[in-house]
């Protein structure tokens, strides 16, 4: 059985306690992890804090930073095979996803390692002719990034990268389910050359681990992703220590399909939309939106394609859909199914889990046509169940789009150019891809609203979040000072 082990103040040690991790494909015990504690995180803390006030991370120049980025990205890519192969082991995500998803996470380290010695200051042109004013940025400090399970070397890359970047200190927690891709990314950060203590890895549970950490008075900003209810707790957590908080939350993103679509082509943009990655995506297109016109052809088009998906052990490189990661997802996506067929909705495809071992659940397909209040129109499910409802005008799709407490992603495909415009500025919505779908890239910001939190990661804006800004007034003057009752 393996062993994995925490990560603090550039020393592996085994945690306050244990825990078991299971294979979601098989509902075997496959490793045992480190359990931090109280104790754990603030040593993790204490080692973070100094880390960030050493003069070998202090002093160190952005293009330094830079280049230890730099470094971390090459080994990142040189060891993507076994990253991708824990992934899939301890996740249950298919080993197609996981093997291309961890390939490009190195390009969002070499993006903010390009990045370090390019965050800039200001000059301002002040109203005072005896004085120079500028501002400096400066890091935040002790940053706690709390991370899921799902896609968590893209989520920590994403608050890794530009924290670093920035100059900061981070304590990481894993999720407790599945963090084994994680604490293994801890051996690879600890052979780039970073001084100790400037990332540390930690993995627990919530009132033991993820509370102390977000409440801890050494901690200066909290990024986390994860659920709306968790983020609840997270914010009162910060009233604690005062810390800046930005929250990457989840959704229940629409897929809006006008009339005058090609039918196949969107078809595989909204089998990608939701049924990639088992459903389990924050970005997922859970609801499709589409015109009562083509709404049948379209329908018959993806149920078809839904039953042909290939269900099976997710390291078989031919494996589309691979398990659910966790008991509970299982039990909430039974029980929000059977809640909405109560409600009305109707199952065109799937709708029951899989028999025999493992958390498989097909990928399905409510019509809500019938059901406006089904559950499912309003509740994530994270994992591959896709809800339909139709509409004959473009103010009815807005409006559907529209109906949601979330606002983190959404697709528009049409092939009217200006109808595109419109929808673009009426979604309320973080992310809008049109004609497209589940598209990334280090350089665009990504984050939402409402349900789905606050505060950006990904591109310039993420680096900037991890600075505070400095402003220095410098009296050019020889004069005396006049009048020291006067503001100046």
């Amino acid at each position: 059985m393996q062993q994995f082990q925490q990560y603090i103040g550039g020393v592996f040690s085994d945690g306050s306690a244990r825990f078991e991790s299971r294979d979601p494909a098989t509902g075997e015990v496959w490793a045992m992890m480190p359990e931090a504690r109280a104790p754990d995180v603030d040593a993790a803390v204490a080692a973070a804090r100094a880390a960030f006030h050493a003069p070998d991370w202090a002093d160190m120049t952005a293009t330094a930073r830079g280049k230890l980025l730099y470094r971390l990205a090459d080994l990142i890519a040189e060891n993507a095979e076994t990253l991708a192969q824990l992934e899939t082991r301890d996740t249950g995500k298919i080993i197609r996803e996981t093997s291309a998803q961890i390939a490009y996470v190195a390009d969002y380290y070499r993006y903010y390692a390009g990045l370090a010695d390019k965050i800039e200051g200001a000059h301002l042109p002040i109203d005072k002719p005896d004085m120079e004013v500028w501002l400096r940025r400066e890091p935040l400090g002790v940053v706690a990034a709390v991370v899921p399970w799902n896609s968590q070397l893209f989520l920590a890359a994403v608050k890794i990268g530009p924290a670093l970047a920035a100059g900061c200190t981070v304590v990481l927690k894993a999720s407790e389910e599945a963090p084994a891709p994680l604490l293994e990314f801890a051996r690879i950060f600890d052979q780039a050359g970073f001084p100790a203590g400037v990332l540390n890895v930690i993995t627990g549970f919530g009132a033991d681990c993820g509370a102390v950490l977000t409440a801890h008075p050494g901690i200066d900003h909290i990024a986390f992703t994860g659920g709306p209810d968790t983020a609840r707790h997270v914010v009162r957590n910060s009233a604690e220590n005062l810390a800046s908080t930005s929250l990457e939350l989840g959704g229940k993103s629409p897929f809006i399909v006008f009339e005058d679509v090609d039918i196949d082509s969107t078809v595989n943009a909204q089998v990608s939309a939701i049924f990639a990655a088992t459903g389990q995506s924050c970005v997922a297109g859970s609801r499709l939106i589409i015109s009562n016109q083509i709404k049948d052809v379209f329908l018959h088009s993806l149920k078809g394609k839904a039953e042909r998906v290939r269900i099976g052990a997710p390291q078989m490189a031919e494996t589309e859909v691979g398990p659910l990661c966790t008991d509970a997802q299982m039990r909430r996506a039974v029980e929000l199914v059977a809640a909405s067929l109560a409600a009305g909705a109707r199952i065109v495809t799937g709708g029951q889990p899989l028999e025999g071992e493992g958390n498989f659940f097909p990928p399905t397909i409510l019509d809500c046509s019938s059901a406006p209040d089904a559950p499912c129109l309003r509740e994530e499910f994270f994992g591959p169940v896709l809800s339909v409802c139709g509409f004959d005008t473009e103010a009815e799709a807005l409006a559907l789009a529209n109906d949601t407490a979330h606002g983190l992603a959404s697709g528009v495909f049409t092939r009217d150019l200006t109808r595109a415009h419109r929808m673009i500025r009426g979604i309320r919505a973080g992310i809008v891809w049109v004609n497209t779908y589940r598209a990334v890239s280090p350089i665009a910001p990504f984050g939402g609203q409402g349900l789905s939190g606050h505060g950006r990661e990904g591109g310039l804006q993420a680096a900037l979040d991890y600075t505070r800004v400095k402003t220095v007034w410098l009296r050019t003057s020889d004069e005396p000072i006049p009048d020291p009752f006067v503001m100046r």
